[in-house]
């Protein structure tokens, strides 16, 4: 008979909790991770979606999920950049000679390619700057992920001014005509801020290769020809005019001789001028007010090259106080076969002019028998009193 016993009594159950019975018929289990969802992305996890297993779901034990694995950062964005290996140099700021050495000693755990072995350099550049101009580079060595290399570059030129606004970039290359690879990228590079270096200190450096920035020509510069990409980041504002280039001059006033020597000794970092990336600079001298041809003179030209080197010197015949009312124009040119020569920069030296070139002029004439060299940079507007054909 039915409810005439307690046991024969119904039950009421609300609909909540006849939900959590049939959705939850065993022991509440963890909740999954959102990634178990998605193996396309996680392929080294295990399949988790499987269909239910009844003994399990009726064991009283809890199962845990499974624990992801920790996902890897693909290569290119990976943050140990001893992946690419690291490399000794020194660097030594000689303040005196105006010149910067860096010394490339070796490389260590350069990573191989598919060959398996590397024929590798060492290519340096100051930034920012033209490219070419401030390109150096060490001798090949064959075969080998280590490669001692013990070899000096030397940038002339280099002054307290550069050392604080100018970088230098290191980059270790495959040598392209070993391994018949065009604009391969380098396999690392490194960058050292020089206002760091202490004058005449040298200073030794280990450090880790990283992989290659991208750089950005400054507008400032675009209608020069040949120019090649400059760094953003270290761009310094009103610096376009150094970009000519610079030159280093020797000035003696001689008593034996009566007269004004002139040294043309080099030049470093020129603008590039042809479509090569290169120039083929000369120097013209001209002293004003004009003396006739003994008032002009002009170097040999140097060939494919933005860091000329001369060593050649002129004679300006006069007493010192006829010379110190004259100026000293000194321009650098691109020699064109067939065409007008383009000009590159020029500097004038004179009681007129200022800063550096006037103590330059007025130590030379001032005293009698002593050589003074002095690095100058070149201005970008030709001197209208040196306006003229040699």
């Amino acid at each position: 008979m039915e409810g005439t016993g307690p046991a024969r009594t119904r039950q009421r159950v609300s609909m909540q909790e006849h939900m959590a019975i049939d959705v939850s018929p065993g022991p509440i289990r963890p909740i999954r991770l959102i990634s178990d969802y998605f193996p396309h992305f996680y392929p080294f996890l295990e399949p988790v979606l499987r269909p239910p297993d009844r003994h399990a779901a009726a064991s009283p034990a809890i199962r845990s999920a499974p624990q992801p694995q920790p996902n890897p950062e693909p290569e290119g964005d990976s943050d140990d950049s001893t992946a690419l290996g690291t490399l000794e140099f020194t660097l030594l700021f000689d303040a005196d000679n105006s010149a910067l050495h860096c010394t490339a000693h070796c490389a260590k755990g350069l990573k191989p390619l598919a060959s398996g072995s590397l024929d590798t350099y060492v290519k340096a550049n100051l930034l920012p700057g033209a490219n070419k101009a401030s390109q150096l580079r060490t001798r090949t060595v064959r075969g080998s992920c280590g490669p001692v290399w013990e070899e000096t570059l030397t940038y002339h030129g280099f002054t307290r001014q550069d050392a604080g606004r100018k970088t230098l970039r290191l980059c270790v290359c495959e040598d392209p005509r070993l391994r018949r690879r065009k604009h391969a990228p380098p396999l690392g590079e490194l960058r050292v801020p020089l206002r760091k270096l202490v004058p005449n200190r040298a200073r030794s450096f280990d450090v880790c290769l990283e992989k290659r920035r991208l750089t950005k020509r400054p507008k400032s510069l675009d209608t020069a020809r040949g120019m090649s990409l400059y760094e953003e980041e270290v761009e310094v504002e009103g610096m376009a005019g150094e970009e000519r280039g610079r030159i280093l001059l020797s000035l003696c006033y001689s008593s034996q001789r009566g007269g004004l020597l002139v040294g043309v000794l080099r030049c470093a970092h020129l603008a590039p001028m042809d479509a090569n990336g290169y120039s083929d600079p000369f120097v013209r001298l001209f002293l004003h007010p004009s003396l006739g041809k003994k008032s002009k003179y002009k170097t040999s030209v140097r060939r494919k090259t933005l860091n000329p080197e001369f060593n050649e010197e002129f004679f300006y015949a006069g007493p010192r106080e006829e010379l110190a009312q004259k100026a000293l124009l000194v321009s650098v040119w691109d020699y064109d076969l067939g065409t007008a020569d383009d000009f590159i920069g020029g500097v004038q030296l004179s009681g007129q002019a200022s800063g550096e070139r006037l103590r330059h002029w007025r130590e030379c004439l001032g005293q009698s028998d002593r050589r003074l060299e002095l690095w100058h940079p070149l201005d970008g507007v030709l001197p209208q009193l040196g306006n003229q054909p040699a």
